[in-house]
């Protein structure tokens, strides 16, 4: 399998802020803190680059407040950037704090993310496009979530393999499972990390849930963090992949890093396995450093 991989997702401007002490309510924490640029559908694309595929493209919405900045920095990554730009909404901004286990914590305000509609989406963006990516971000607001469902039934149509990654337990919870499965009937390759996929199936065991997530979907991957990834098929876990041990900074990135990794090496006609261990050793590379995108020279 070879071509272009298109994400449709999110931009986002991260506000990382690295506390070592616990946050002190009322008054001041010390902190380390940078803005960088970020987004699940972004740094996706960012690390399927980085990772060998040569034509990536991101479809997303962002403010024109800092469209030009993000647009140069996928650029500078190796991605097409086909940004919206909103006159109405600033660029999706997220706030990370980052503790001492780097573990985070987000505080989001979705911006013009959430605002992509289905004007702005066309079966034309999928010419020379071999496979489809889905944020699942888009799907927790209806005008997103309708152009999420638009787009994957387009790929449908054009035998073009979909794959999502659900991207967010909490928001998940608050759309409904139900709806949120609704939303996603038909993806050939579904990427949650374990939180999502205990809350997608209600089994708290990792494998039994990417088991019971397999009869749904024909490909799933469970990333378990710094224990790795099992990938499951038909009913059965058929890989269990470890995860490189490294000195974790910053976590952020991990499950973006792992995904268009994944992407990437499936791309190239790597097995589910493999695929999944060339994801494992991204995510591994992205939380030893602060922000969720691969390092970029220049």
């Amino acid at each position: 399998m070879s071509g272009a991989l298109l994400v449709v997702g999110d931009v986002v401007t991260d506000v990382v802020a690295r506390h070592a002490a616990p946050l002190a309510p009322a008054t001041d924490t010390a902190a380390r803190i940078r803005t960088l640029p970020g987004g699940a559908g972004a740094n996706v694309a960012c690390w399927a680059a980085r990772s060998g595929c040569a034509d990536v493209r991101i479809l997303a919405r962002v403010g024109t407040d800092r469209a030009a900045w993000h647009e140069e920095r996928l650029r500078h990554a190796g991605v097409r950037p086909l940004l919206v730009r909103d006159p109405d909404a600033p660029t999706a901004t997220v706030v990370a704090l980052v503790d001492a286990a780097a573990e985070r914590t987000f505080l989001t305000d979705s911006g013009a993310a959430l605002r992509l509609g289905v004007g702005d989406w066309s079966p034309t963006l999928l010419d020379g496009v071999s496979h489809l990516h889905v944020s699942g971000y888009l799907l927790f607001a209806g005008s997103s979530r309708e152009t999420a469902r638009l787009a994957l039934a387009t790929a449908r149509e054009r035998g073009v393999p979909v794959s999502v990654d659900p991207a967010s337990a909490g928001f998940v919870s608050e759309l409904g499972v139900a709806p949120f499965l609704t939303a996603v009937e038909g993806v050939d390759v579904f990427l949650p990390n374990a939180d999502e996929a205990a809350l997608l199936t209600g089994l708290a065991d990792p494998a039994a849930a990417a088991a019971a997530l397999s009869r749904r979907f024909p490909l799933v991957a469970v990333t378990l963090g710094s224990s790795g990834a099992l990938v499951a098929v038909s009913g059965r876990v058929v890989s269990r992949v470890a995860a490189p041990a490294v000195r974790a900074v910053d976590s952020t990135g991990a499950g973006d890093a792992f995904t268009g990794a994944f992407l990437a090496a499936r791309l190239s006609g790597a097995d589910p396995t493999a695929a999944a261990e060339a994801g494992c050793r991204a995510g591994a590379t992205a939380v030893t450093f602060v922000g969720g995108r691969p390092a970029v020279r220049g």
